[in-house]
């Protein structure tokens, strides 16, 4: 009796998941499109933030106080307050402070720029305080001026030093990006919606969606470890 109850229980609880990954099939190819708006969208986005982080952190390490604390109180405000309250604060209110009818797209590399830059700013200024002071004193006194010495001798230093902190803000923001989906931005996620939507099923387009993610989030993960493994051995 109690092997024939087990027997009916996984045929029972099949027929109630009712999964049938066919239904989407058709849909895969639409699906698969979002990839390339989600890779792009984070690609702009990671390139944007990291030019507006290096800015900042240079603003927190100057001797001059109005940047420095112009620095200070933009990384309180962005890493204070929600992403997606900023998301939705560029989308709905751009339009009606300036008349321009922003696209989904644009609003979410606005934000995801500006909120990247913010953490983004925190590591790249841990980065250069790592550097020894004896090399700044050293190309201060051969008579190198700042910018040359930050381009030249700082940053790059910094940035090997941080590439594993960048590396995972990154995967942090293409992760994020599938908020741009609550603001109509056709990505992965917004896509996998309209499948579900449309064929009245939800966990395949998701799975798949999630599926999906996770290999790219790899793929970063595997370049970044090639990568630092390169620049440790030519270090």
């Amino acid at each position: 009796m109690n092997l024939e109850i087990a027997s009916i229980i996984p045929h029972y609880y099949l027929a109630e998941f009712n999964l049938d990954f066919g239904r989407i099939t058709p849909s895969i190819p639409f699906i698969l499109t979002g990839i390339v708006v989600t890779l792009k969208f984070t690609l702009i986005s990671a390139v944007l933030g990291f030019l507006w982080g290096t800015l900042l952190s240079l603003c927190k390490i100057s001797s001059i106080k109005p940047l420095y604390w112009l620095g200070l109180a933009y990384t309180s405000v962005f890493r204070g307050t929600p992403l997606l309250v900023q998301l939705s604060l560029i989308y709905f209110a751009t339009p009606q402070l300036t008349g321009y009818d922003i696209s989904g797209f644009e609003a979410g590399v606005i934000t995801f720029s500006l909120n990247s830059g913010a953490y983004v700013s925190e590591v790249i200024r841990a980065g250069i305080l790592a550097i020894d002071k004896g090399q700044t004193e050293a190309a201060m006194s051969l008579g190198v001026t700042y910018q040359p010495m930050m381009l030249d001798i700082i940053l790059p230093q910094a940035i090997k030093n941080i590439l594993p902190a960048l590396v995972n803000e990154s995967i942090a923001l293409l992760k994020d990006s599938a908020l741009v989906s609550t603001i109509g931005a056709q990505d992965l996620l917004r896509r996998a919606q309209i499948v579900a939507a449309d064929k009245y099923v939800y966990f395949e387009p998701l799975l798949l969606v999630a599926v999906i993610y996770y290999l790219m989030v790899m793929v970063l993960t595997v370049g970044s470890t090639i990568l630092e493994n390169r620049l440790r051995r030519s270090s």
